[in-house]
């Protein structure tokens, strides 16, 4: 992997209910496969690398199991530990060049105090199924108006580095 791909690691289940709450567990299975055809496309368009983490820990395996799917690489921790864990302990081990996708508040603050910047899960769906989905990009006026009443000029107007990083991350989507 290069100075320019991405490490996306992707809080499954956080990810997959974004928007839908699958109710049983065959549509929980059917959800998950659509979520893994939705980034493997989206990989064929960008150059990155996508790890996406499932929880096992109630009916799971004893150990953490590990396969790739459609140039995935899909992670579901071991029955008693929850995805929470293994991303945290992912994010802890790579570190530079990780981008961790996650709506959950634990998750977010460890990977701020790793200086790992965090994508919530919405809008990094909402990117996804645009470039996946070969949707062009809405860039007008009010996209533009925004990044300027946000952007702040001299050192005691600076964005945090969170903030920078977070932008750097999603301008790369």
């Amino acid at each position: 992997m290069d100075d320019q791909t991405m490490h996306f690691l992707i809080d499954g289940y956080n990810l997959l209910h974004v928007g839908r709450s699958p109710k049983n567990p065959v549509d929980l299975e059917r959800a998950r496969h659509h979520l893994i055809d939705l980034l493997s496309s989206y990989r064929r368009r960008k150059p990155c690398e996508v790890t996406a983490v499932f929880d096992g820990w109630q009916g799971g395996w004893v150990t953490e199991q590990r396969e790739r799917s459609k140039g995935i690489d899909l992670v579901f921790s071991k029955r008693g530990e929850k995805a929470d864990e293994v991303i945290k302990r992912m994010v802890a081990g790579k570190g530079a060049g990780v981008v961790v996708v996650t709506s959950d508040r634990e998750i977010w603050r460890f990977a701020e105090r790793m200086a790992v910047p965090v994508i919530p899960s919405e809008q990094f769906l909402e990117r996804v199924e645009q470039t996946a989905l070969r949707q062009p990009k809405e860039t007008g006026k009010e996209e533009e108006e925004e990044d300027r009443g946000d952007r702040k000029k001299g050192p005691s107007r600076r964005l945090s580095k969170k903030e920078r990083r977070r932008r750097a991350a999603l301008k790369k989507l």
